[in-house]
């Protein structure tokens, strides 16, 4: 339960504000009101819900943790990528070779799905440095990003740039070419940071 509301949240799927109440989980999952109270409990502790006036919501977006999220983003993903080049398996290249080619293959995915299979490639590429320590960082990190209203893949043509780079970053950790791959992963994120100043820039002129 615990791991599909996760999800479930990380994908979008459930917005910022929207209650997760124990009674209609408990009757979703076909559970008593203990285990969820539990799985609630531990997506608080993740900072992805809050108290809000009718039970447990999923947490707003704060323009200024987004901002300092990015920039330690552009940090550590530059760091995964570093050591990916060094670590990698050749299972490891046939799963991110996998996802790359799933994502070019779709037509015009909707916003959650940017979300989602951005999120899975950038995931794989963690799990290729075989650190546990970075990879339980990253995923740490991310989850306060899941609350931004609007992809920075939906920006323009931003979704097939994204792609190119994943596919410059793919070549670069098959190469074993750790300062290359560094700079790639360096530049994607820091594209995605300027992309996402700007959105919330248009954000606050607007309320």
């Amino acid at each position: 339960m615990y791991a599909q509301l996760r999800a479930e949240i990380l994908s979008g799927a459930v917005s910022p504000g929207d209650p997760l109440r124990e009674i209609a989980l408990a009757n979703r999952f076909g559970v008593s009101r203990t285990p969820v109270r539990e799985a609630l409990r531990r997506l608080e502790q993740d900072r992805l819900l809050v108290a809000g006036t009718r039970g447990m919501e999923v947490r707003s977006i704060d323009p200024e943790e987004v901002v300092q999220v990015y920039d330690m983003r552009v940090l550590l993903e530059a760091e995964a990528a570093g050591q990916a080049a060094s670590a990698r398996r050749t299972t490891d290249l046939l799963r991110l070779e996998g996802l790359l080619a799933r994502d070019r293959d779709l037509t015009d995915p909707d916003d959650a799905t940017r979300m989602r299979t951005n999120l899975e490639f950038h995931a794989a590429l963690w799990r290729a440095t075989h650190n546990p320590v970075l990879i339980d960082l990253l995923e740490r990190l991310t989850g306060h990003l899941v609350h931004a209203p609007r992809s920075t893949l939906s920006v323009g043509d931003r979704w097939r740039e994204a792609l190119d780079e994943h596919e410059a970053l793919l070549s670069a950790v098959r190469d074993k070419d750790e300062a290359r791959a560094r700079a790639i992963a360096a530049d994607h994120m820091n594209t995605a940071r300027a992309i996402r100043l700007k959105l919330l820039r248009e954000a606050a002129t607007q309320s």
